[in-house]
């Protein structure tokens, strides 16, 4: 992008950050289904789940930062249906605007207030004790992967937005995301699980992510797991970004 695409997409950021505000709700809303969760695995089903040593929140954690990502992005698609369905792309195009701002500032938006609703359940998951020893380059890799995740997901809720006819539509797509880490390793360890399903729980791109995630906490390596949850965002990432960009373009033509 060019500075003019840098500076529409910042005005355009500071636009929806402000509704955000004036409507924190959403945030909130976010942050609640996955808190929920967490209270709910840890204090009712934690008790009869065996996942190794250590508290099974600290377990947990990594799946439930997962289902918040893929609980947000649902409000990215809905944003962007709002101002597709309002005419306000209309609007936009027959103003001196760059292009490519109006889905920039939708996605850095998101961003923005996933890491929010993110540090909410830590918040919640620390009082719930959740701990680690984890230095600083520790949790600065898990944020890298959280936000190079929470970035495949809004570029890939980016499409629902711009496609979708109806708000029950663009707000469906998320639930198979939602439910997409239940079949991997972030609830339970997937060597528990019959063959086929543990074959998909293991070869599926939420497993490697949680894993990853959990041996930074757990100051463990990674192994193989970190490079290919790198892998699998920048495939999302990528293919997300190009499907989303084509629906755009063919959308404003």
């Amino acid at each position: 992008m060019n500075s003019y695409a840098f500076r529409d997409t910042f005005v355009l950021v500071k636009r929806s950050l402000r509704h955000i505000l004036r409507s924190p709700d959403t945030i909130i809303t976010t942050a609640v289904t996955p808190i929920t969760m967490l209270l709910l695995f840890v204090y009712v089903f934690g008790g009869a789940i065996d996942a190794g040593d250590g508290d099974y929140v600290d377990y947990l954690l990594p799946g439930i930062l997962i289902v918040t990502v893929a609980s947000g992005i649902a409000y990215t698609a809905f944003r962007l249906f709002t101002d597709v369905s309002g005419g306000l792309f209309e609007r936009f195009a027959s103003m001196p605007i760059a292009r490519a701002a109006v889905l920039w500032s939708h996605v850095l938006t998101s961003v923005v207030a996933n890491l929010v609703s993110l540090a909410l359940v830590i918040l919640v998951a620390v009082a719930m004790g959740f701990r680690t020893g984890a230095g600083v380059l520790a949790w600065l890799a898990a944020v890298a992967i959280l936000v190079l995740f929470t970035l495949a997901l809004t570029w890939l809720a980016v499409i629902p937005g711009l496609t979708a006819t109806s708000m029950d539509g663009v707000s469906g797509f998320s639930y198979p995301l939602i439910f997409l880490p239940f079949v991997s390793s972030a609830f339970v360890p997937t060597s528990g699980m019959p063959g086929p399903v543990r074959w998909f729980a293991e070869h599926q791109p939420v497993t490697s992510i949680v894993n990853t995630i959990r041996g930074l906490y757990a100051q463990e390596p990674v192994g193989n797991d970190g490079w290919i949850a790198v892998a699998w965002c920048l495939a999302l990432l990528v293919a997300a970004y190009v499907l989303a960009m084509r629906v755009y373009r063919g959308k404003i033509a």
